[in-house]
């Protein structure tokens, strides 16, 4: 099965079945009834935003509809590598948030931190982005803090929204524009013995030599200076394959 093809009838009456369990009020039939439809014949991208238009017509306001979410997150993972089968069902959830998020300022803390549970079921970085485009500082000073955290989902996500070509997302520079933040970040986590930690502060520098090889170049620069681990090279090395490539 594709994974477009994941997000069906029995898809719509299972999350409205989870919805139901919290939000009473929620008409049930016609909830299924418009997800079945909105999906049919789309592409995986397109059927996120057919569902974001059904809550939209079905769920409360944003700051209830994200603390009805939040109840529903469920048990954490166990592994990041399940994020993409155990999480799968929370994938309109993320594209509800990355949607809407800037469009309530006065719930930034309620939104971030929705997001920082979301990324330890499911990935959160489609759903910080926007935040960070809007309120660059701001954000930044959450993801330095993340970088810091125990939980090594959060760890992930606070590298992985940064970067300038993140896939299936829209170009974005706004976290390297907050220069000595996103090298703190990053920074933060060059000894991060997580192989995924790695690979998307890894994935970072190379986004960044594309874009603006000084600065990558800048950084690798600190780190080789710093007493680099094993971790470190292996970041550096894999973070500057785009230059092995010329």
């Amino acid at each position: 099965m594709l994974i477009k093809d994941y997000y069906n009838h029995d898809y719509a009456k299972m999350l409205a079945d989870r919805i139901s369990e919290r939000y009473e009020a929620l008409d049930r039939g016609g909830f299924v009834a418009d997800v079945t439809a909105a999906v049919e014949g789309k592409e995986y991208t397109q059927r996120m935003h057919a569902i974001v238009e059904v809550f939209d017509r079905y769920l409360p306001e944003y700051p209830e509809t994200i603390k009805l979410f939040g109840e529903m997150l469920g048990p954490k993972l166990s592994s990041i590598g399940d994020m993409y089968s155990e999480g799968m069902w929370l994938a309109p959830i993320g594209k509800y948030v990355e949607a809407h998020c800037v469009e309530y300022p006065e719930h930034f803390t309620a939104s971030v931190m929705f997001v920082k549970e979301l990324t330890k079921r499911h990935t959160g970085e489609f759903a910080m982005r926007p935040l960070i485009v809007a309120y660059p500082k701001k954000s930044m000073m959450v993801l330095r803090r993340w970088s810091l955290e125990k939980n090594v989902f959060v760890r992930r996500l606070s590298s992985e929204c940064m970067r300038v070509s993140l896939p299936w997302a829209k170009k974005m520079t706004a976290a390297v524009e907050q220069f000595d933040l996103y090298v703190e970040i990053l920074s933060n986590l060059r000894y991060d013995e997580d192989t995924y930690v790695q690979r998307t502060v890894a994935n970072n520098l190379n986004d960044l030599y594309k874009y603006d090889s000084e600065k990558a170049q800048f950084i690798v620069d600190a780190w080789m200076r710093n007493n680099p681990t094993k971790a470190t090279l292996w970041i550096i090395h894999h973070g500057s394959r785009s230059l092995r490539k010329k």
